[in-house]
Order: structure tokens, then C-alpha cells, then sequence
């Protein structure tokens, strides 16, 4: 399986350009199976979404069906939603047959006000694409390890962020242990950029089970990077070396 990344700059409250601008990134990247966008990247992070969250029926989730249907392709990344007077930052994964599969993040940013305004999830979402078990996961839950632990009912996790530049060390860090400690794929997809209130400089990358790097994007430029997601040597590594079998 191949899995693209998409490190974005993000324009502001504006979905429109965003839409356009993440269509013609993979248009300049044929030929896999997954592409990735960050955290919001219809609209930029933001912790007061009156007049920017969406409807649960946008035109984004709308250009995301239409878009995976004609590159047969899943397409993932999360979306500021409104629904029934409440918000939810909403991790959409949308595979080419219109079906849409959504976690709603668990672990909302308290130190950035997120959680004032949205509603947390409270569901842990593994959704299978192409022979992949996929866990949904967004931004601040990376610093939380127990809702990642691995169950043995996933190979790989994406990681969707809009995360800061003074604490990139971290989200590289981080990254890599979900990794090692749950013998799996990660894929952690980061902006760049500005918004109101921080700048960001990607870190977005793919990393194997053994906590190496297969790809990365360039820091503090928009661009895109492809790996290829081995099930069979991630199937072998587990059972010569079956650690988690001794989880707690």
C-alpha cells in the first residue's frame, strides 16, 4: 500500500482555497492508495468556530468523496463541524466508494481553549482500507499513549496536527514511540505556516515499526511525501518478536 502525506499551509477560515490548493497536491502525486491532510486543513485550527466550523454535509466532505471516487483512492483529514448546535473536530476517512468512516477527537487542547467550544469524542475508530487496519487519531492525543495502545486491532495510525513550532521536538518524539511501543506503522501529518495565534513548521513524516524514518517532508515548506506500507514485514516483525503479547 502507498501512502501519501500532505504538509499544508492552511489559509485561514477560507475552505475554498484550502480545497483547491489540497486538490492539486495530489493531482501532483498519482498512484496511491492514501492521502493524508492535517488537522482542520479546511479551515486552520481554530478554538472559536462560530462563522468557520461546517456543516457534517459540507462542501469539503462533499469534495472529499467526489475526489477519493475519482482517483480511487481513501482520503483522510480532520474538519471543524458543526452539528445540532454543537462542534466537533472531526477526523474524516473517506474511501473511493463514498463510504465515510469519522472519529471525533478524544483528547481536546485545554491549554489552547479547544475544549470550551467542541465537543470531545468518546470512540475509538479503527477503519480497514485495503488490507490496512487503520487507527484515527488527532494532534494532542499523541501525548496521550494508553488511548493508542495497540489492542492487535491495527497496523498503522495517522496522526493529523496542527501542531506549534516550540513544541515540534515533542511531536517528533512522540511519534516515533507510538511506533516502537506499538509495533506499527505511524504516518503524522502536520502544517506550516501561521494562524492567529501560532506558527508552525510540519515535522510531517511516515515511520516504520522500528521507528525509522521512511519518509519526511521538508521543514517549514508546503509539500507532499510517499512511502510504501509493508503488511507482510509488519505481519513477520510481530511474530518473530511478539511484544505485544505482553502488553499491560
Amino acid at each position: 500500500m502507498k501512502i501519501t502525506i500532505l504538509q499544508r499551509d492552511i489559509e485561514w477560515a477560507n475552505p475554498s482555497v484550502n480545497i483547491n490548493r489540497a486538490d492539486e497536491a495530489i493531482d501532483r502525486n498519482p498512484g496511491s492508495d492514501i492521502y493524508v491532510l492535517p488537522e482542520m486543513f479546511s479551515t486552520g485550527f481554530c478554538t472559536n468556530p462560530e462563522g468557520i466550523a461546517e456543516s457534517d454535509n459540507s462542501e469539503t466532505l462533499q469534495w472529499l468523496k467526489r475526489k477519493a471516487a475519482a482517483i480511487d483512492a481513501a482520503i483522510a483529514g480532520s474538519v471543524a463541524v458543526t452539528k445540532d448546535g454543537k462542534f466537533y473536530n472531526r477526523f474524516y476517512f473517506v474511501k473511493p466508494d463514498g463510504s465515510v468512516t469519522h472519529y471525533d477527537k478524544k483528547h481536546l487542547f485545554t491549554y489552547g481553549g479547544e475544549h470550551k467550544r467542541f465537543t470531545a469524542g468518546n470512540e475509538r475508530v479503527v477503519v480497514e482500507f485495503r488490507g490496512v487496519r487503520i487507527l484515527l487519531e488527532i494532534c494532542y492525543d499523541l501525548r496521550f499513549p494508553v488511548w493508542a495502545r495497540n489492542r492487535g486491532d491495527y497496523d498503522m495510525i495517522l496522526y493529523v496536527a496542527s501542531w506549534p513550532t516550540p513544541r515540534v521536538s515533542a511531536w517528533s518524539a512522540l511519534l516515533v514511540a507510538r511506533a516502537i511501543e506499538n509495533q506499527c506503522y505511524v504516518a503524522g501529518v502536520n502544517r506550516v505556516g501561521n494562524d492567529p495565534a501560532c506558527q508552525y513548521c510540519g515535522g510531517s513524516v511516515v515511520i516504520d515499526p522500528y521507528g525509522k524514518t521512511i519518509v519526511a517532508c521538508t521543514d517549514n515548506l508546503e509539500c507532499e511525501a510517499t512511502a510504501t506500507i509493508d503488511i507482510e514485514a509488519l505481519q513477520a516483525f510481530r511474530a518473530k518478536f511478539p511484544v505485544l503479547n505482553d502488553a499491560d
